[in-house]
């Protein structure tokens, strides 16, 4: 049988080789808190949420920041579009939902 923790722990490790290198969180505070996060069962790892939105975010993943926004956990996403132009993509850490998408 699969030990969760295990699991879990392979899941952040491989998004941390599998992802470009542009692709970091803002800080270790970041990474720390998603990583409780995710021990706790209160989010799901950065590897799974990019496998289920990726093609929804219209372009390249150039930071990730992890933040608690009323009462849940955010990802927040900016990508740069195929024109250049800069967005700000809030997907729920639970549901993989996106939320909210900002046009700069």
């Amino acid at each position: 049988m699969v030990n969760r923790r295990a699991l879990m722990h392979f899941s952040l490790c491989a998004a941390g080789v599998l992802l470009p290198t542009a692709l970091r969180a803002e800080g270790d505070r970041d990474q720390d808190e998603a990583r409780r996060a995710v021990e706790r069962g209160e989010a799901l790892p950065l590897f799974d949420i990019l496998a289920r939105v990726r093609s929804e975010l219209g372009g390249e993943v150039v930071s990730v920041s992890f933040k608690r926004r009323r009462d849940r956990w955010i990802y927040e996403f900016k990508v740069v579009g195929v024109t250049g132009q800069l967005s700000e993509i809030y997907v729920d850490a639970t549901s993989a939902e996106i939320l909210k998408r900002e046009e700069h």
